[in-house]
């Protein structure tokens, strides 16, 4: 079992710490079942750079990064070092902490 935090870097939004979180999905589906605004325009499918965030702790908890989602990294707003699509890091078998950082949401189009 897992515990994120979750920081954001929205104004107004305060830290959230998810805890009892099984492997098998993905950053981005665990924020949404927690009503965590999290884009993702493709839906998913590694496809955009929508549900881009940062992993500050716990990489190692997560799928390896693919070819594919480093170029989709690199459309994203203000790429850093630990960026990651939400869409892409699965929880892999384990336990831990993941702490991430959520960019602010309102830089996307109909925000």
């Amino acid at each position: 079992m897992y515990t994120i935090q979750v920081k954001f870097e929205q104004k107004g939004q305060e830290p959230v710490t998810l805890e009892n979180i099984q492997a098998g999905d993905s950053l981005l589906e665990i924020m949404l079942y927690n009503n965590i605004e999290l884009h993702h325009n493709c839906g998913a499918v590694c496809a955009c750079s929508t549900c881009h965030l940062y992993v500050d702790k716990g990489m190692e908890y997560l799928e390896e990064l693919s070819d594919k989602e480093e170029d989709f990294i690199d459309r994203a707003i203000d790429p850093r070092i630990n960026s990651r699509l939400g869409c892409q890091c699965v929880l892999q078998d384990g336990s831990g902490v993941i702490e991430v950082t959520l960019p602010d949401q309102t830089q996307f189009l109909g925000e």
